[in-house]
């Protein structure tokens, strides 16, 4: 009986962490699911002024409306869309009626449509501010001789069009054929329940394979 003790206390201690880590990783899904829901709620909110001096920390999913004209200048982000296949961001410079000079990501266009004229005049948008994080270290350099862009980079888009390193995403139709692709939350990762399956399993596979060593101990196995 003795010799059942150890692997007894090992394999209940062992499932009793692999328990908790699984409940903490469900309180950690009701946590995010939290801030998820209040991500939602400030992104459908109803939009207010262009702060002025904009951050990302502050105010990232900020509704704002604009109004002013767009210049006609504008960068083409490569990126895809279900039903569309390849598809290409419209980032274009923006000038608000009191002079300042931003981004608005219009939405998409198809591929054959990456070259349509969109020419400057008059617009109001609505959208979301936003810093998308889309580049890293195997982003590829924009292509300037097709001008195609791999990646959202706001600090590089605006030195390249000459604005203000903020980004707004168009939330409603800009005109010319341009689908809008409004912010969400799906983009942020909530991988916890997932988690908390795993760990879980684990706990059950420890509890079985202790309740193995135990049987295979008592009937004198090896």
């Amino acid at each position: 009986m003795r010799r059942l003790i150890l692997p007894l206390i090992f394999g209940i201690v062992g499932t009793v962490i692999l328990l908790g880590l699984g409940t903490w990783q469900l309180q950690r899904l009701a946590w995010k699911e939290s801030v998820l829901a209040e991500i939602e709620a400030q992104i459908h909110a109803d939009p207010v002024a262009l702060p002025a001096a904009p951050n990302r920390e502050t105010h990232r999913y900020l509704p704002v409306r604009v109004v002013g004209r767009a210049t006609g200048e504008e960068l083409h982000i490569l990126g895809s869309r279900k039903g569309m296949g390849a598809a290409f961001h419209i980032v274009a410079a923006f000038e608000t009626d009191d002079g300042r000079r931003i981004l608005i990501d219009r939405g998409i266009v198809p591929e054959a449509d990456r070259a349509a004229p969109r020419p400057a005049g008059p617009l109001e948008v609505t959208g979301n501010l936003h810093w998308p994080q889309e580049s890293d270290s195997f982003t590829p350099e924009p292509d300037a001789e097709r001008g195609i862009w791999f990646a959202r980079d706001v600090p590089r888009m605006a030195a390249e069009l000459n604005t203000e390193p903020v980004l707004i995403i168009a939330r409603e139709d800009t005109g010319a054929g341009i689908l809008p692709v409004p912010v969400d939350s799906s983009a942020i990762a909530n991988d916890h329940l997932g988690y908390a399956i795993t760990w879980f399993l684990l706990a059950a596979v420890w509890a079985g394979m202790t309740g193995v060593l135990l049987w295979r101990i008592r009937h004198g196995k090896d």
